[in-house]
Formats: structure tokens, C-alpha cells, sequence
């Protein structure tokens, strides 16, 4: 798969402990895009933040909190990420979706060793 020049980012800004169908939300957002033949999705695992409700969800030093922020990105050609944007609509109850305008300058994987 081949991914370069202009493309689209989608981003799912949701809590560690949301839940879909038995699972983590933010590991069946993935799942979802690894269905819809997506090049690839990352979770990032946020330190401090807030949403709609404006609850502060943040790591302190004596304890940790119990749903820290969570975002999941999947970035790939415009007719995937807003076919994909729409199923993470159905999956996502509390939390903000945003689709991106992006230039990709380098995808590649399964490469062995690294520049030469």
C-alpha cells in the first residue's frame, strides 16, 4: 500500500475506560480501521485533559486516574478516513471526532534495516 501527496487524518479524542461492544473503545476503533483496510492506526495514551464535560482527567503523582484521555488517528486516502469517520460516529458515545487535511511525505513498512 502505497499512501503520499494529500490525504486525510481522522482522530477519535475518547477516555481510556469507554467501552464498545465488550472491549476498549480504543482498541475496537482500531479494529475498525484495520476491517476498512486502513494503512495503519495509532493510539496515543494522554498524561492530562478535558472534554465536553470539562472533568479534568490527568495523572498525579500519588495516584493514577482511572480514564485518562485517549486518542486514536488513522491516517489514509479521503474515501477511506470518511467512510471510517462515519462508522467511528456510531462507535463513539462521549467524545470529539475531527477529520484533518494532511500531506503524507513518507509510508513505507516492512522494511529491513533502515537507511543505508
Amino acid at each position: 500500500m502505497t499512501i503520499e501527496g494529500p490525504a486525510k487524518k481522522l482522530s477519535a479524542y475518547v477516555g481510556e475506560n469507554d467501552h464498545y461492544d465488550g472491549k476498549e473503545l480504543y482498541t475496537a476503533l482500531v479494529d475498525a480501521a484495520r476491517t476498512a483496510g486502513c494503512g495503519g492506526a495509532t493510539v496515543l495514551r494522554g498524561i492530562s485533559g478535558f472534554g465536553a464535560t470539562s472533568r479534568i482527567h490527568a495523572r498525579h503523582d500519588l495516584r493514577m486516574s482511572s480514564d485518562l484521555p485517549v486518542v486514536v488517528q488513522v491516517i489514509d486516502v479521503e474515501h477511506k478516513v470518511i467512510a471510517l469517520g462515519e462508522v467511528f460516529k456510531a462507535m463513539v458515545g462521549d467524545g470529539l471526532i475531527t477529520i484533518e487535511d494532511i500531506t503524507v511525505l513518507q509510508y513505507r513498512g516492512g522494511v529491513t534495516g533502515g537507511p543505508s
